[in-house]
C-alpha cells in the first residue's frame, strides 16, 4: 500500500474507530507529515512498508536536537499511533517504532487563578465594548462550567436547558455529557441572547451556534485565545492566561470547596480519575486543611 492510501485510511480510522476530534486528527497527520518532510518520501510510490526502525530513529534523533521533550513525546506518540495502526491492519508484519522510547515527562500542573484573579479578569470585560455581552458570556461559561475551548466553540442554543440549569456538551470522542449550568454564566448567556445574538448577523450555517462572530458564523478557538489573553493582560495579572486557565480554575476552586474527585471527573469529562487527580497536588494550603479537620492525628 502506498503512503497515499495508507494515511487517508489511517484518517478514517481516526475518525471513526477511535472518535478523535478534528484537531486531535490534524495533530496526528502532523506528525507523520514530518517524517515524510524529511526523508522526502514520495506519496504516490513509496511504500510505509519499507520503513525501518533505523529511520525513524535517525528522525527522531534529528528532531531532538532541536525540539523539547514534550515536543518529542508528542512526536514519537504519532508515529507509534500510525505504525501501529499498519500492524493492526496487517499491512505491515512488524513494527518498526518498538525499540523508540518515548521520554519521561513529569507532571506539569496547569496554571490556575485565585478567585480573586478571576474576579479582576471579569471586571475588565466591558459590556460597553463590541461583543461585550459575548465575551463575558464566554468567560463566564468557560469559569462556570469548565469548559474546553472546543467544546465552547461548539455550543449550540438546542444544547442549553436554562430550566434544568444544565448544558449538552460533546466533549472528546464524539461523547456527550450533562453539565450544571452556573448562575452567573445562565444571566450572562441570556442577556447575550436577548441584546445581542438577536440583533447581529446570523449566518443559515451557524443559526444555532451559541456564539457567533460579528459575521454572524461559529467562533474559531483562535479567537477565544485571544480574547482571554487580551483581557488577562489588561487585568496585569502576572500569569500565563488562557481559555484552558479558567477550566482548571473551575476544577481547582471546586476541589478546595469540598467537592470530591469523582463528581469533578464527571463535569470535567475526564475518562480516567487520574488525570483529575492532577488538581490535588496544586494547593498545599487546602491539602493541609485537610489534614487539620479530618485526620484522628491532627493535634
Amino acid at each position: 500500500m502506498i503512503w497515499k492510501s495508507a494515511i487517508k485510511n489511517y484518517k478514517s480510522y481516526l475518525k471513526i474507530e477511535r472518535g478523535l476530534s478534528s484537531n486531535s486528527i490534524i495533530n496526528y497527520l502532523f506528525d507523520i507529515d514530518a517524517f515524510i518532510e524529511y526523508y522526502e518520501i514520495d506519496i504516490d510510490k513509496k511504500k510505509p512498508e519499507n520503513i525501518k526502525s533505523d529511520e525513524i530513529q535517525a528522525f527522531i534523533y534529528e528532531e531532538a536536537k532541536y525540539k523539547s521533550s514534550h515536543s518529542m513525546a508528542r512526536r514519537i506518540s504519532g508515529l507509534k499511533s500510525f505504525f501501529n495502526y499498519l500492524n493492526f491492519e496487517n499491512i505491515r508484519k512488524d513494527d518498526p517504532t518498538d525499540l523508540i522510547e518515548t521520554p519521561k515527562l513529569g507532571r506539569k500542573l496547569p496554571e490556575v487563578l485565585s478567585v480573586l484573579e478571576v474576579e479582576k479578569l471579569f471586571s475588565t470585560i466591558s459590556v460597553s465594548e463590541p461583543q461585550g455581552h459575548r465575551n463575558i458570556a464566554i468567560a463566564e461559561t468557560l469559569y462556570g462550567s469548565g469548559l474546553r475551548v472546543s467544546e465552547l466553540v461548539n455550543l449550540t442554543i438546542s444544547s442549553l436547558f436554562f430550566k434544568e440549569n444544565i448544558i449538552k456538551v460533546i466533549g472528546k470522542g464524539n461523547k456527550q455529557r450533562l453539565v450544571p449550568l452556573g448562575e452567573y454564566a445562565k444571566r450572562c448567556i441570556e442577556v447575550y441572547l436577548k441584546k445581542h445574538r438577536s440583533i447581529g448577523k446570523i449566518h443559515p450555517l451557524h443559526s444555532d451556534v451559541l456564539f457567533l462572530n460579528r459575521n454572524g458564523k461559529q467562533l474559531t478557538r483562535a479567537m477565544i485565545f485571544t480574547l482571554i489573553k487580551k483581557y488577562g493582560k489588561q487585568a496585569q495579572i502576572n500569569k500565563t492566561i488562557s481559555p484552558h486557565t479558567l477550566r482548571h480554575s473551575f476544577a481547582t476552586h471546586l476541589l478546595e470547596n469540598g467537592a470530591d474527585l469523582r463528581t469533578i471527573q464527571v463535569m470535567m469529562g475526564h475518562e480516567s480519575i487520574t488525570t483529575t487527580e492532577i488538581y490535588t497536588h496544586m494547593d498545599t494550603k487546602y491539602l493541609k486543611s485537610v489534614m487539620k479537620n479530618f485526620h484522628p492525628r491532627k493535634n
